[in-house]
């Protein structure tokens, strides 16, 4: 076996020993060290030159990649996630004709999915969408992440905050639960103005927790304007938010019909 790629197997199976013991930061630091040395292989992205072993050089190019990713999630750095991710998704599609499928492929295609939706880059989450072939799409990964967005849209937040107990795998808790806090903020935020009050067992079922020691929790770390008297939760008002400003309509309609004036003398 060539010299570097042999080096670069042996990192590779030491990192892969510090990601399995949960060592993040030693497998931070040898991934850093993997992409280095990947550098020296010519038969990477973008050049994908035919060399004696590209075949193997694209391969473990790919599964570090995709350890990367993997890591990415572990450490809570969704940064990473998005430059790993943009590193590995070359090895799917340009080097895609030169290798096996991955078996990782698609529960990182729907990781990213649902990475998109938690940042509420929905533009970006339907032109990944358009790319992914028909087997991608049915896989229940990527279908995952698909139907959480259409639930999202629709603002079915229970079909959402429910979905984490059906998980295609493990690596989703992550961004399932950024996802459920961003939908009990929205809830919690509707709840407020629609009422000035409700018992803590409406407010746990509303916000769908399992036990009130939870929603206690979560007013206490989230909410701590929310007050607790006698079992019931009391908001803050909607009336004591900052009063919305009048509009000037008349300086509106005096600006568009100087606009209009303006546009018939260019005509």
């Amino acid at each position: 076996m060539d010299p570097k790629l042999t080096e670069v197997s042996q990192l590779f199976e030491r990192f892969k020993a510090a990601c399995t013991r949960d060592d993040l930061s030693t497998s931070t630091n040898m991934l850093s060290q993997l992409k280095v040395l990947l550098t020296g292989f010519r038969s990477l992205p973008p050049l994908i030159e035919n060399t004696p072993n590209s075949t193997q050089e694209l391969i473990i190019a790919r599964d570090i990649y995709e350890h990367a990713v993997l890591l990415s999630v572990k450490n809570g750095d969704q940064d990473a996630f998005e430059r790993d991710f943009f590193q590995l998704k070359p090895y799917y599609t340009d080097a895609g004709s030169h290798l096996a499928p991955s078996p990782q492929e698609y529960m990182i295609l729907g990781l990213n999915l649902l990475r998109l939706l938690v940042q509420n880059r929905i533009a970006e989450f339907h032109t990944e969408l358009e790319l992914l072939s028909p087997a991608a799409l049915e896989n229940p990964c990527v279908k995952h992440a698909v139907e959480l967005e259409q639930s999202f849209m629709e603002g079915a937040y229970n079909r959402v905050l429910s979905a984490k107990q059906n998980v295609p795998c493990k690596t989703f808790d992550y961004f399932m639960d950024l996802l459920a806090k961003t939908v009990r903020d929205e809830i919690a935020g509707c709840s407020e103005k629609a009422y000035d009050y409700l018992s803590i067992s409406d407010a746990r079922q509303m916000l769908l927790f399992s036990s009130d020691n939870e929603l206690l929790e979560y007013i206490k770390e989230v909410l701590e304007y929310w007050e607790i008297k006698n079992g019931t939760v009391v908001f803050q008002k909607a009336n004591e938010s900052a009063p919305c400003k009048e509009i000037p309509s008349l300086q509106l309609i005096n600006q568009t019909l100087s606009y209009a004036r303006e546009l018939e003398r260019i005509v």
